[in-house]
C-alpha cells in the first residue's frame, strides 16, 4: 500500500470516529432515559438534598433543565455528589454526563480534556470573618489562620495574593465543604476563604450565622459554569445553547409565568425562541419547542437566580454582575436566529 493510500485510510477512519463521537452522549442519555449530572456534595441555594432524595438549587436546576429540553420532563435526572478532589475525574470517566458543580473555567481544566459551555454564574473570591475582628478589608488580614478547600483554585489564589502582598498567613486545609465550615465554626482558623456565592451559603449553617461577615474584597476571577467531556460537539452545542436560552428568555422577558403570553406574540425574536419560527431546536438534535419545555419546567435564567439565590432566597445574594447586560451586568447570550 502506497503512503498516500495509507494517509487516506488514516483520515478516513479519522473522520468515521468521529462521526460516531459525534451525537454519542445525547443517545446515551436518551437510550439509559434519564441525564446524570454530578453536582456538590451539599451547598445551600447551589445544591441541597433534601435527605428524602430531592435536590433543588441553582447548579440543580440547570441539569433539569437540559433533561426538559431533551425529555420534556425534569425529573428524569439522577443527581451524583461529588466533592472538588473527584469531580472532574468523575466526568472524563464517563460517570456523569455533565458537571454543573460551582466549578471554576481555567485554561488548566480545558487543557486535560474537558469544556465548560458557558458561564452560568460570574464569581468571585472573598473572605468571611467574625464581626468582632473589626476588619475593614483582605489588608488587615495579615497574620492569620485561613480556612480554605484543599484541591480548589481558590486555595492557589490565596497563596498567591497573600505572597504578592507581603502578608504572613497560615493555612487550614479542608477536605471538603462540610469539614471548611466544622474547622471555621469551631474556632479553628480566623477566616475563611470561597467563592462569595459559597460564602453566603456557607454563613447560613454556621452556629450563629449574624456574628459573622464577608468582606466586600474580592480577589479573583471565577467564572462558574457547566462542564462537558471534549470529543462530542453536539452535546457541547446542546449544553451551551441551553444556558444561552434561558438568557435570551430572561432577557425577552419569557418567564415562567408569562410563558402563555410570550406564545402568543408575533414578535419574530419570540418566535424564533419559542419555536415557532425555524427548526433551530432541531438542529441541535432535540425539538422545535426545547425552549418552551425549559421555560414551563425549570424557568428563565432569572426565575432560576431568584427562586434559589436570589433576594427572595434565603441565601439572599444580590445579582449583581450577574445581572443581564441591557440591566448593567455582564450576563450576555448570542441570539437565536
Amino acid at each position: 500500500m502506497t503512503k498516500l493510500k495509507i494517509l487516506f485510510c488514516s483520515a478516513a477512519a479519522l473522520f468515521v470516529t468521529g462521526a460516531v463521537a459525534q451525537g454519542q452522549t445525547l443517545k446515551t442519555v436518551k437510550d439509559r432515559g434519564s441525564l446524570v449530572c454530578g453536582v456538590s456534595q451539599g451547598l445551600p441555594g447551589f445544591s441541597e438534598n433534601d435527605g428524602k432524595g430531592k435536590w433543588t438549587g441553582f447548579d440543580v436546576d440547570f441539569c433539569r433543565a437540559v433533561a426538559a429540553a431533551i425529555f420534556d420532563d425534569p425529573a428524569k435526572v439522577t443527581f451524583v455528589p461529588l466533592n472538588a478532589a473527584e469531580r472532574f475525574d468523575a466526568l472524563k470517566a464517563g460517570k456523569i454526563d455533565i458537571l454543573s458543580r460551582n466549578s471554576t473555567w481555567t485554561l488548566g481544566r480545558e487543557a486535560e480534556g474537558l469544556t465548560f459551555a458557558g458561564v452560568t454564574y460570574y464569581d468571585g473570591q472573598g473572605f468571611m470573618v467574625r464581626r468582632t475582628r473589626n476588619v475593614m478589608t483582605s489588608m488587615d488580614l495579615a497574620n492569620v489562620k485561613i480556612c480554605v478547600q484543599e484541591g480548589t483554585t481558590t486555595e492557589l489564589n490565596l497563596v498567591d495574593y497573600f505572597n504578592q502582598n507581603g502578608m504572613r498567613f497560615e493555612i487550614v486545609k479542608a477536605p471538603g465543604v462540610e469539614g471548611l465550615k466544622k474547622s471555621y465554626d469551631e474556632g479553628k482558623c480566623d477566616v475563611l476563604t470561597a467563592d462569595v456565592s459559597q460564602l453566603y451559603a456557607l454563613r447560613l449553617d454556621l452556629t450563629k450565622p449574624n456574628d459573622h461577615t464577608i468582606l466586600a474584597d474580592v480577589i479573583s476571577k471565577e467564572p462558574l459554569g457547566p462542564v462537558v467531556r471534549q470529543g462530542d460537539e453536539q452535546w457541547f452545542n446542546i449544553v451551551k445553547w441551553i444556558n444561552f436560552a434561558m438568557l435570551n428568555a430572561d432577557e425577552l422577558g419569557v418567564h415562567n409565568a408569562k410563558l402563555a403570553d410570550a406564545l402568543k406574540s408575533e414578535k419574530a425574536d419570540l418566535k424564533r425562541l419559542l419555536g415557532r419560527d425555524g427548526d433551530y431546536g432541531e438542529k441541535l438534535g432535540l425539538t422545535r419547542d426545547w425552549v418552551v419545555r425549559i421555560v414551563r419546567h425549570v424557568g428563565s435564567y432569572g426565575d432560576v437566580f431568584e427562586r434559589n439565590i436570589g433576594m427572595k432566597s434565603r441565601v439572599m445574594i444580590p445579582r449583581g454582575i450577574n445581572h443581564l447586560w441591557s440591566a448593567g451586568g455582564i450576563q450576555y447570550a448570542p441570539p437565536i436566529r
